[in-house]
């Protein structure tokens, strides 16, 4: 079975989206088979790999992750279960495959309120896909929500990326107690990856106390190399690149470095 990472933190901005894309794109430059999942519904790392107008049409003709988790999940007259393989886009990157999301995922708390097992439907949906990979990715969306709980239920490992501010690193620990909470209830053993400082750089007051507070509190978890706020990375995601496709060194080797710690 592939290992299963899932970025995640209780707040958006943090750099959730690029360390996804941009790790799922370095696993497959090294030869390994990827899947990129992105279950969060404002599908920002779906528009990181591919066009809105090709997303649109895929959505309308394949499905998305809305429909192979029980929204829209019946795509002809007959009532034919969306098959997963249909819905996964190949080769957004080298070696990298991608499980689009769509904005249909903001209602399913609502829409599975009453369905049984719900945590687990991303999981079982992709139980024969999977195996075709030697990792997958998640992107999650700034929540516990149903979309995340999926992630989390499916993955081995978790990163958190934080922003060093005050309102992004402040709901660290109770991420971290939520998340063992809800693996103690499924009895799902799931182990952190470590904490990666991202987008260092932006205005932000007190950064260097937080930063200094969060390897302290912490300690080994939070990684050594921080991923600073340039250009190259929106310039990437806009032109559906990684950042290795970029011609911006510093910013290469910084995604580097957690790269290889995360995949070890």
């Amino acid at each position: 079975m592939p290992i299963v990472i899932s970025f995640v933190n209780l707040k958006g901005g943090v750099g959730k989206t690029a360390l996804s894309v941009n790790f799922a794109a370095y696993c497959g430059t090294k030869g390994l088979k990827v899947l990129l999942i992105d279950t969060d519904p404002q599908t920002n790392a779906t528009f990181s790999c591919i066009s809105p107008v090709k997303w649109k049409r895929h959505s309308a003709e394949k499905g998305t992750i809305a429909s192979i988790m029980g929204m829209r999940r019946h795509s002809s007259a007959e009532g034919t279960e969306v098959d997963a393989n249909q819905v996964i886009i190949p080769d957004v990157f080298q070696n990298v495959d991608l499980l689009p999301s769509h904005l249909d995922l903001f209602t399913i708390d609502l829409d599975l309120a009453s369905a049984t097992a719900r945590e687990s439907k991303l999981k079982r949906a992709l139980k024969d896909v999977s195996k075709k990979y030697n990792i997958i990715i998640c992107d999650c969306p700034p929540n516990l929500t149903i979309p995340t709980q999926n992630s989390l239920t499916m993955s081995t490992h978790f990163a958190v990326p934080v922003s060093p501010d005050f309102l992004s690193a402040l709901g660290i620990g109770i991420l971290l107690n939520r998340i063992k909470e809800f693996c103690e209830d499924l009895q799902h053993d799931l182990q952190p990856v470590g904490i990666i400082l991202s987008r260092v750089g932006r205005p932000a007051q007190h950064r260097a106390e937080i930063t200094e507070d969060l390897r302290k509190k912490f300690g080994d978890l939070v990684f050594t190399t921080e991923i600073r706020e340039r250009v190259a990375v929106s310039e990437a995601a806009s032109e559906k690149k990684s950042i290795f496709q970029m011609s911006d060194p510093s910013a290469i080797a910084e995604f580097i470095n957690p790269a290889i710690k995360s995949r070890n």
